[in-house]
């Protein structure tokens, strides 16, 4: 997962490693260097805010402060600011065996599990109505890059979900769209007019990057958000057009000196920052990545295309592998694309049902 140097609060599964629950609301917490890197995007004053809503200036500053606490204390673990897509699932890909990497690939893990409880009748009938939703353009074929839109789609659905909850705080109007004034208003409210805190921690200077990435997410530039712009917004990692607001965010994060580049020392102490100790030896490997891998024109430093390719690897895409198996599998006439018949017609393939289950649960009695 990609962060923004923050104590960054997300709307997410409880299980995930690295996140503790907050009533409803998730804190994931990072350290840093000092409270100035609280800055940008899904943030602690966005936690605060989604949590408690317009709350008393003397509750916010009580949440604030909690999120300076964990900020501004030593780190205990290596930050990983690298965004890597999450596996489709955590079970072994062979279909010899199951489906069961198959239906968490195409559904997601918690739906998958639903699909099991079900008919066959009834899981056929509710891939049929799936169908149609893939298949974008209502032509009545899905093509691989439907079917790998709807994978990704699927293996996203918190984000979704996290977006559809701010949504309702933030579309103050309710007419469909969230405008940068709705934004602001209740992200900052009458907080502007509090006066600024003695440290370096700017309020307005928020703002101005909210508002930077608000307009480069707001594609068609009317200054409102549609449900997909606020999504990019709020997630910009997640959006090829947003990449390289995620890179000077980061860039602004790291770099301390402001020349617009990122040091060996800005690097590293971004990383581990404890003084007077031994350092620890993942401390030596990662100066040394930097100097071999990071900095590849070996200037000392890395620029905007070095560090959106350290935060952004181009990795293995899982979700176009997938979807170029199931219509392999699936594609019966050989024509490329996959109709509602030919999915419907092998749904064992795509999701569960009870009598996949049973029969799963027969083979395993058989191993015993």
């Amino acid at each position: 997962m990609w962060t923004n140097e923050r104590a960054t609060w997300h709307l997410r599964p409880r299980n995930v490693i690295g996140y503790s629950s907050f009533d409803h609301r998730v804190c994931f917490l990072e350290s840093t260097a000092t409270s100035t890197n609280l800055s940008q995007g899904i943030g602690c004053r966005e936690g605060c805010r989604v949590y408690m809503g317009r709350m008393e200036l003397r509750s916010f500053l009580m949440c604030f402060a909690l999120c300076v606490v964990y900020a501004t204390s030593k780190p205990t673990e290596k930050k990983d600011r690298v965004h890597h897509d999450d596996p489709l699932s955590n079970r072994e890909h062979d279909d010899a065996e199951n489906f069961e990497y198959d239906h968490e690939a195409f559904l997601g893990q918690e739906e998958a599990k639903s699909f099991d409880q079900l008919t066959p009748e009834e899981s056929k009938e509710r891939l049929g109505m799936l169908v149609e939703r893939i298949d974008e353009d209502k032509d009545g074929f899905v093509t691989e890059d439907e079917m790998k839109k709807w994978i990704k789609h699927a293996q996203k659905r918190w984000i979704y979900e996290d977006v559809d909850r701010q949504w309702k705080t933030h579309d103050l109007d309710q007419d469909g769209k969230v405008s940068w004034e709705e934004y602001k208003n209740a992200t900052y409210g009458y907080i502007l007019d509090e006066p600024e805190p003695d440290d370096d921690f700017s309020y307005r200077q928020m703002m101005v990057r909210d508002e930077r990435r608000f307009k480069m997410a707001d594609q068609d530039g009317d200054q409102k958000a549609t449900k997909e712009e606020f999504t990019a917004f709020i997630h910009p990692e997640e959006f090829d057009h947003m990449k390289d607001i995620v890179v000077i965010e980061t860039m602004e994060d790291i770099d301390k000196n402001g020349d617009g580049l990122i040091d060996l020392d800005e690097y590293i102490g971004d990383m581990y920052n404890e003084e007077g100790t031994t350092e620890p030896e993942w401390v030596k490997t990662e100066r040394e990545q930097f100097s071999e891998f990071r900095d590849k024109n070996k200037d000392g430093k890395m620029d905007r295309d070095e560090t959106r390719d350290w935060i952004l690897p181009n990795d293995y895409d899982h979700a176009e592998a997938e979807a170029k198996h199931l219509v392999h599998e699936s594609d019966t006439n050989k024509d490329g694309v996959l109709t509602k018949d030919e999915i419907v017609d092998k749904y064992d393939l795509f999701v569960g049902s009870q009598a996949t289950d049973f029969g799963e649960a027969l083979t395993r009695h058989d191993e015993f």
